[in-house]
């Protein structure tokens, strides 16, 4: 089996998983996008209602404002070959009385090791919401996910990028932290720049 093969076979396997399909309020369907060339990873929480309807990541007004804070196109976005998009839990969690659910516990454990061993060439990963920075960052995260953010460049020696989640919710952090836009938002377009994105 090609390397090829192999990675289609595992996303083959995570678009087929329903380990907790009972848990999921309509049922599930992963969304997930790689492929072996990719240079940017990111890895956010769990998809909205509007991704699991149309099947497509970041297909909602987080997704806009994400693109804009990269300084990407959608196609460029949407390219697997160089952006690999990897959830926390691959599938919607449903309502809850404030925002989504948590993302479902199973994935990540499941999944994550297994796919991004098989992305040789990704760069940087950008690790969105304090859902991801929990795993990936762990004991090295700051009181705050604000003073996790601000301290970004204690992580990129590892390749690690984190940044708050662009929903529309977040819009109040963002007016109190001006920092966001006019310091870190400039440096993530520098990096991708490097990588040619």
């Amino acid at each position: 089996m090609t390397t090829d093969e192999a990675l289609d076979r595992l996303l083959r396997g995570i678009r087929a998983c329903a380990r907790c399909a009972g848990a999921l309020p309509y049922g599930p369907r992963p969304v997930v996008q790689a492929g072996r060339t990719a240079r940017l990873c990111i890895i956010g929480q769990a998809p909205g209602r509007k991704v699991h309807d149309t099947g497509i990541p970041w297909n909602d007004r987080s997704g806009v404002r994400l693109r804009d804070w990269l300084g990407i196109t959608a196609e460029q976005f949407y390219d697997p070959a160089t952006v690999a998009i990897i959830p926390m839990g691959f599938c919607y969690p449903g309502k809850a009385p404030s925002g989504d659910n948590p993302p479902r516990p199973e994935c990540a454990p499941l999944w994550h090791d297994r796919l991004l061993a098989e992305l040789p060439r990704v760069g940087l990963t950008l690790l969105i919401g304090h859902y991801a920075q929990g795993r990936y960052l762990g004991g090295r995260r700051k009181a705050t996910m604000g003073d996790t953010i601000r301290s970004w460049r204690d992580y990129l020696p590892q390749g690690y990028l984190p940044l708050p989640h662009p929903s529309p919710r977040n819009t109040p952090w963002l007016a109190k932290n001006p920092w966001f836009e006019t310091e870190l938002v400039p440096e993530v377009r520098a990096a991708l720049r490097s990588f040619s994105l």
